[in-house]
């Protein structure tokens, strides 16, 4: 049954990016860390972080409204529970996620132009500049990933491999999962060259330095380390076009030794492509964001794996976010 919508509803979400701009911008301006531990004026914190104290007034007002920051006498102070998720001096800050959704709603912002033309939206790098940006964005993933991998590869179990190659390894989350899950395997971590710094700290950090390699590169252009029985490719798919994909795809099925398997982890749509919410708007996500990427159906994934020779291709969890899971074996 149709949805009956009234005009305040339907204003209601249209406002909805109010808040959304106020969080993100408190975070991309890092408010929060400086009144971790202490209250500050905020032409104080204006001074401090170079911003203008009016705009600032303004912008801490509203936080206060919004009971993320308390005011006092003019002074501003986070409350502990939000300081320890958005300040940096707390190590549980979820601040790379919002300053990486500060940069999609930039992005979100000429959905209109983009539809128009055919996008992706044209944006520069935030404030923060393009390499912060990019530490942002491999953040957040740390940030959604950490606290559900364990029980995403829990969903996977019986689960036995010696070699993991982790495409787009980002800072290496996935990776840890997978090695904690079976201690006796070993792991290849593959990305960009600018990340690889980041994901050997987290390997070091983890105590798995001495059961990983890390490779540089680009599996859009580069050949991918071979010899492994396990290829994941984590939040890696909605990125590509099915082209894209079905090279993705067929490089994976080069990496893989006989028996060995390939496990897909992202948003997988229904029929309808409107199921789940959540996939619908991610793909709008990837419209402003990428050339040719989206969110795709099992049939649409089954066929392009069978179309770079992969058989037993089976839907291995159904979930309503981006920890679907698809398995795809290569032949003996």
């Amino acid at each position: 049954m149709a949805k009956k919508w009234t005009a305040q509803e339907i204003l209601d979400v249209a406002r909805s990016f109010q808040p959304a701009c106020v969080l993100t911008a408190g975070a991309v301006l890092d408010v929060f860390t400086p009144l971790h531990d202490q209250s500050k004026t905020a032409q104080t914190l204006a001074c401090g972080l170079d911003a203008d104290p009016r705009a600032m007034t303004i912008l801490l007002d509203a936080l206060v409204a919004m009971e993320l920051l308390t005011k006092r006498n003019n002074q501003y102070s986070a409350p502990s529970e939000v300081a320890k998720l958005l300040s940096e001096k707390s190590p549980d800050n979820i601040l790379p996620m919002l300053r990486h959704q500060s940069n999609c709603l930039r992005r979100w912002s000429a959905l209109s132009e983009v539809v128009q033309n055919g996008g992706p939206a044209e944006t520069g790098p935030s404030i923060r500049g393009a390499a912060a940006d990019q530490a942002d964005f491999i953040g957040a993933m740390q940030n959604v990933s950490e606290p559900v991998a364990i029980e995403v590869v829990n969903r996977l179990r019986p689960l036995t491999f010696r070699h993991v190659l982790d495409v787009g390894a980002g800072p290496g989350t996935w990776t840890i999962a997978l090695l904690r899950a079976v201690p006796e395997a070993r792991a290849t971590l593959f990305d960009l060259p600018p990340v690889i710094p980041m994901a050997e700290r987290r390997m070091t950090e983890a105590g798995l330095d001495s059961r990983v390699e890390l490779v540089g590169g680009d599996y859009y252009e580069d050949a991918m380390p071979d010899g492994v029985d396990l290829v994941w490719l984590g939040a890696v798919c909605h990125q590509n076009s099915r082209q894209e994909n079905r090279a993705l795809f067929a490089k994976a099925y080069t990496s893989l030794v006989e028996g060995g398997a390939v496990i897909i982890r992202d948003v997988v749509m229904d029929a309808s492509r409107t199921r789940p919410i959540a996939g619908a708007l991610f793909a709008v996500n990837m419209l402003v964001a990428t050339e040719a990427g989206g969110t795709y159906t099992f049939d649409e994934y089954r066929e392009d794996l069978r179309g770079a020779g992969f058989d037993e291709v089976v839907f291995v969890h159904q979930d309503e976010s981006m920890n679907c899971l698809i398995r795809a074996e290569k032949k003996m």
